[in-house]
Parts: C-alpha cells; structure tokens; sequence
C-alpha cells in the first residue's frame, strides 16, 4: 500500500519504501507500537460480549449461593483445537497502550486437532 501512495506522487523516478519502513514508521510515532499477534477464531471472537460474560459469572455466582453447591460438585468441560499447519505468530501496529499480545481473526475453514479436559472448582482433573 505504502508503494502504491509513492507511485500515486507521479515522482520521476517512481519511489519505494525500504525494507525496513515500517519499523521506522512505529519508531516516529510514540501513538504507535509493534506487537506480535497470537492467532483466534473468528466465530469465536463475535461471542466476546463483556456484559454477556459478566451477567453469566453473576448467575452462577447467584446459583451456586442459592442452593449451596460444594466447589466438588463444580464441574468444567472445555475442548480446545490447534489449527495445523498455522505455527507462526504475526507482527501487527496497534496503539501502544496495548501491552499484550493482539488477537488475529482467522478463517474457520482450517484442518483442526481438538482436545477435552474436565476439573473441578476444587481443583481436581480428570484423568
């Protein structure tokens, strides 16, 4: 894109960005940081809801009061898929006030190994 704008200049000769024109870029611009993004599904991220998330925590925290539940009796079963074949993380520009790493939405169409685990609120896992 960076090229493109150059060459829309009508400069004689036509103009390039060096290899390294990004990093200096963020370097100019204290509003701007590097970071490396980690990978993330895409149906996954439209479930981020805050509110949805907190309204649910307070229901079972309500639930587990109301009819006294014993943290043995709390179970969690999660699955969790490694997409193969996508090993790399990816450099992304955000605002520099981020300071992890940034989610990168991906198509769902890729070849995926799954695993199960389950605990306990107490802590137990199934083995």
């Amino acid at each position: 894109m960076a090229n493109l704008l150059l060459e829309k200049r009508g400069t004689t000769p036509v103009l390039s960005v060096g290899e390294n024109w990004v990093t200096n870029f963020v370097k100019r611009r204290s509003l701007l940081s590097s970071k490396f993004s980690k990978r993330y599904n895409y149906e996954r991220a439209k479930c981020e809801d805050p509110k949805i998330i907190r309204e649910w925590f307070n229901l079972v925290q309500k639930t587990i009061l109301q009819y006294g539940i014993d943290p043995n009796d709390i179970y969690n079963f999660d699955e969790t898929g490694f997409a193969m074949g996508l090993t790399a993380t990816t450099k992304v520009i955000t605002r520099s006030e981020y300071y992890s790493r940034r989610p990168v939405l991906q198509p769902g169409n890729r070849e995926w190994v799954t695993v199960v685990e389950c605990t306990n609120a107490s802590g137990w896992a199934l083995p």
